[in-house]
């Protein structure tokens, strides 16, 4: 098969690694790509949402398969655009359909189909201009933080979470108005879940499903879980808590409602779910769906998958993944991320990056990264995820840390107490 990675971060390097493993490849291309995908695969000039350039390319080459990264190209349709072009529609696109992706794309759809479909989840209430007095009144009733959320994407920017009532009405004022444009002409309020945090992963076809692996991740630039949010410090799988008797209610009462919510409303789906969980002594509570791959999540989830992953891939493309067979690695998995000194506030790129062939006992995944001058150098916020495998959570991040601190570019910085609150 001849497949095309659509994105450039560290998830679409660790699904190439991954991909490149399989029988079933003829030929890789990731577009845009990273320095690290290009030892790999072929990297494309191509922008993900720029649909026709796509197109062309995947005619010219004899793409077999479209597996799409971020969450952009399905929000705006890529794989409706494959089905209604008669010259591509017969080659397989890996990501939901334009209404699945609402999913993620509008958090009042999935708080609807939550409650539709009996999924547990925080109550909440959706605000734009026309019920503004609606909205402060159901602030009045909730006790604080409130959270409050824009319904469309806003680059993982879009939520809020105040203590102040008063504070928390002057945003909800502030949002609608255009805080976070368009995004947020409809804001979501939400009950506040007080737990701990984790993600759970799947693939489906839209029938069936394989339940992947359950992540954890750390969203704050500072150690302690302090300081502004990033796109992902560092992730942990599998999580210590997330016993089997926890995972069996999520399976219970949040995947297979999910998956037969899907084919009741029948939005067709074929792609990952990433589902956002607070565990609630012991209770799980959905705060999120995501229509993709989490990043830094995939650098440890795709380790730990030891069936094909391009043969899985093809399965969900035919709806049979229930006949085939899949099996995931029992050992931990961690990843700790290398950002740009500045990140998540201005940053310089171009910082060459050294001693990455020292590196030993981890894999590197590379996610801002380019070549330039036959040197690797940063090309974004996050650069680097080191990832390593180890018969426990600890003895993973003495491996990951150790390589983490052997890599270097001026500016690096890295959460040392990735795991701290699971010890």
């Amino acid at each position: 098969m001849k497949v095309l990675v659509l994105g450039s971060g560290g998830r679409e390097h660790a699904f190439a690694w991954k991909i490149a493993q399989s029988s079933k490849l003829e030929k890789l291309f990731v577009a845009p790509g990273n320095a690290g995908t290009e030892e790999l695969a072929e990297n494309v000039n191509i922008n993900p949402n720029d649909f026709e350039k796509v197109k062309t390319f995947v005619l010219e080459n004899g793409i077999n398969m479209v597996i799409v990264g971020p969450e952009d190209p399905l929000v705006n349709g890529i794989h409706d655009f494959f089905l209604n072009d008669d010259a591509i529609k017969a080659v397989p696109v890996i990501g939901p359909e334009k209404l699945g992706a609402q999913l993620e794309g509008s958090k009042d759809f999935s708080k609807e189909f939550m409650f539709r479909h009996n999924i547990p989840t925080a109550k909440y209430k959706s605000i734009t201009a026309e019920n503004l007095e609606d909205g402060l009144t159901f602030l009045e009733g909730l006790k604080a933080p409130y959270v409050l959320k824009a319904d469309g994407l806003a680059a993982g920017k879009g939520v809020l979470i105040i203590s102040d009532l008063e504070e928390a009405k002057q945003s909800l004022k502030e949002m609608i108005g255009g805080m976070f444009g368009d995004a947020s002409s409809t804001v979501v309020i939400e009950e506040f879940l007080a737990g701990i945090e984790l993600s759970v992963f799947v693939l489906t076809d839209g029938k069936n499903y394989k339940t992947l692996a359950e992540a954890k991740d750390y969203k704050r630039i500072g150690e302690g879980d302090t300081g502004l949010n990033t796109g992902g410090m560092g992730a942990i799988s599998p999580v210590p808590f997330a016993t089997d008797d926890f995972m069996q209610k999520v399976e219970d009462r949040v995947i297979v409602p999910t998956i037969e919510g899907l084919q009741k409303d029948n939005i067709p789906y074929k792609g990952f779910i990433f589902i956002g969980l607070m565990n609630i002594d012991g209770n799980p509570f959905v705060i999120e769906y995501n229509v993709r791959m989490g990043d830094p999540e995939t650098e440890v989830i795709i380790p730990r998958i030891k069936s094909d992953l391009l043969d899985l891939m093809d399965a969900v493309s035919k709806q049979e993944l229930d006949k085939v067979n899949f099996e995931m690695d029992d050992r931990t998995v961690t990843t700790v991320m290398l950002v740009s000194g500045g990140y998540p506030e201005a940053y310089v790129n171009g910082k060459e990056i050294k001693n990455l062939n020292k590196v030993e006992g981890s894999l590197v995944f590379h996610a801002g990264t380019t070549n330039s001058n036959d040197a690797v150098v940063t090309n974004g916020g996050r650069v680097i995820s080191v990832s390593s495998y180890g018969d426990n959570m600890q003895a993973a991040l003495d491996n990951s840390f150790k390589n983490a601190e052997l890599i270097d570019f001026e500016g690096k910085y890295y959460r040392k107490d990735i795991g701290f609150d699971l010890k």
